[in-house]
């Protein structure tokens, strides 16, 4: 078993080693975002990972003589040669010893390592590993303080109250049935339909006692149209073609016909703009003071988002000042967590990514590209955000900590207790002091 210059990789998954038991070597100043060093593990240590390795393995090994579990580490060395448990026990102690060489040399690591042992193994010698890995780019702040930037404002128009208050109006309304007449324009007309490609049926065309929108746009351009004019009991023919972009391979721009029957045709009816109308969706009891807190409410969410996009004028501005030249394995890391939530997001819709993808035609590699440009923003941001936090001496404090807690303990309705558990309290400063570095950086911005 050769383990010359074995190489390992691993994830840092592991609980750090508190022991002083590994000496460091030589540090090579980081070139190109990559820091090569030296660590070493004292023999003693690694004799007790030997030992370790052995109890792990012994009820594996058959020797003549001896029940299973039950022979010596040496005579099994002697059999197999000594060097049958070094592999485990270096897996044994390199975690912790890459991890306190990480640490001890304020090395902020981007990506797996790639860790070889120098020379051979020696019984009663230290050992000494090389490592190389990816680090977080060493950069100079371009121009933070006093940068030019837009500030943005959003008023609250009436029409945007009057917006609102009709949204209310219908999510209030109801359906009354129409039978005097033909089907118009914006009525919901019930339908059975079948649709025919090539003289075909094709998956996903037909439908029963369904409730389509007139003028909705809900099926294919032309559709709806084609049924204004129809009575109830009308059996019409629609003829159709497919957008060039339709999601189906096999129907993206074919002529197609429909055969669809009219079951029945309603109206929407709005409730009358009175006070009857607010005592009956809100807890006021006019129409006035319904539409004041309309007002109120737009008010409030507008200044929320023109602090926001204030934000990431300023944000965007410091980006532009400061140049990094980021490693890609941030940007792979970030896009893998872009994606991953991303999946979340649809598995809440009812559709997990692959269906999404399958559906939409998209490929892994066309779903990373489109992540792309943002997942660099993002880093990008974060880094500079970090750099300014630590340059002007931005911190969290306990006070802090605890008030955001107490926060997410009220959204939440979980303990205290509970949320500790679920959310670490490095989480909760990081978040506080990347919050605080953005005030920092729009109370000390140039407004245009």
């Amino acid at each position: 078993m050769c383990l010359e210059k074995c190489k390992y990789t691993f994830y840092q998954d592991f609980i750090r080693s508190r022991e002083e038991c590994f000496r460091m070597s030589t540090v090579e100043k980081p070139e190109k975002n990559v820091a090569s060093f030296e660590f070493t593990v004292s023999a003693d240590e690694f004799e007790k990972a030997v030992e370790k390795a052995y109890r792990k393995n012994v009820g594996k090994i058959n020797i003549q003589g001896f029940r299973r579990g039950k022979a010596p580490r040496m005579i099994i060395e002697k059999y197999y040669g000594k060097e049958i448990f070094y592999e485990d026990a270096i897996n044994i102690v390199l975690p912790d010893a890459y991890d306190k060489a990480v640490e001890e040399n304020g090395i902020h690591p981007v990506a797996q390592p790639e860790i070889d042992i120098k020379g051979e193994i020696v019984k009663g010698d230290d050992i000494t590993f090389t490592a190389k890995v990816t680090v977080k780019p060493e950069f100079e702040l371009g121009t933070y303080k006093g940068i030019q930037a837009d500030k943005v404002t959003h008023r609250t128009l009436k029409k945007d109250v009057d917006a609102e208050i009709e949204k209310l109006r219908e999510r209030n309304s109801r359906m009354v049935p129409v039978e005097d007449r033909a089907v118009q324009k914006d009525d919901i007309a019930n339908i059975d339909f079948e649709g025919f490609s090539d003289g075909k049926a094709f998956d996903g065309g037909k439908g029963e006692n369904f409730d389509l929108t007139i003028g909705s746009g809900q099926f294919i351009p032309g559709f709806e149209d084609q049924l204004i004019g129809a009575n109830i009991g009308d059996e019409v023919t629609v003829n159709v073609k497919f957008p060039d972009e339709y999601h189906a391979e096999e129907l993206k721009g074919k002529d197609a016909m429909f055969k669809v029957k009219i079951n029945g045709i309603k109206v929407k009816e709005l409730p009358a703009l009175d006070d009857e109308f607010a005592k009956d969706v809100s807890e006021f009891d006019t129409l006035e003071e319904l539409q004041k807190s309309t007002k109120e409410k737009l008010s409030a969410a507008n200044k929320e988002k023109a602090q926001h996009e204030t934000e990431e004028n300023v944000i965007n501005a410091v980006c532009d000042a400061t140049e990094i030249d980021i490693p890609q394995e941030m940007i792979d890391t970030q896009i893998q967590n872009m994606i991953r939530d991303f999946d979340m997001q649809m598995r809440y819709q009812g559709m997990d990514l692959q269906q999404y993808m399958k559906y939409t035609g998209t490929t892994a590699d066309m779903l990373k590209e489109q992540f792309k440009d943002d997942a660099a923003k993002r880093v990008k941001t974060s880094l500079i955000l970090e750099k300014v936090c630590e340059v002007e001496g931005i911190d969290a404090t306990d006070k802090d900590v605890e008030k955001e807690y107490q926060k997410t303990v009220e959204s939440s309705g979980m303990k205290l207790e509970d949320v500790k558990k679920y959310i670490p309290e490095s989480d909760i400063k990081d978040r506080i002091k990347a919050e605080k570095t953005i005030k920092f950086l729009v109370d000390n911005a140039n407004f245009k």
